[in-house]
């Protein structure tokens, strides 16, 4: 799925750049904000394949983003990012139509790639009636 939009929301600079190195070394293209209103913004430019949302950001966290663009309207799916195994963040990211949710302390970004693979290639969020495969 390689050149797929991919918009970044993190306000950590540091997990920012990790992020956009790895994933633009796997061939996707890449566009970063470091809080919910530039990503709102973004979205707005350009809808993106996949939006990848901390979800403690200043301005306007990541719920706040999941309110603007519900499930229902977005033809795009969004991963939630995390520092916290939190059932409740959890839930509500579910209920607000987040697609899936990485723990940054407990896993890779390998397996953040994997996720965004795996939602970029599901149908669904690409609008056909063939498989995207």
């Amino acid at each position: 799925m390689a050149d797929a939009d991919i918009l970044i929301a993190e306000d950590d600079a540091v997990l920012r750049e990790i992020y956009m190195k790895k994933f633009t070394i796997s061939g996707y293209n890449i566009r970063t904000g470091e809080n919910g209103e530039i990503a709102i913004a973004e979205i707005e430019k350009q809808k993106p394949d996949i939006l990848i949302l901390d979800i403690n950001m200043p301005v306007l966290d990541g719920f706040g983003v999941l309110e603007h663009f519900p499930k229902s309207e977005r033809p795009f799916p969004i991963i939630l990012l995390t520092n916290f195994a939190d059932d409740k963040n959890r839930e509500r990211g579910h209920l607000l139509g987040a697609n899936d949710y990485f723990i940054k302390s407990e896993m890779t970004i390998r397996k953040l790639i994997e996720m965004v693979e795996t939602l970029l290639k599901a149908k669904q969020y690409w609008g056909k009636e063939e498989d995207a495969t």
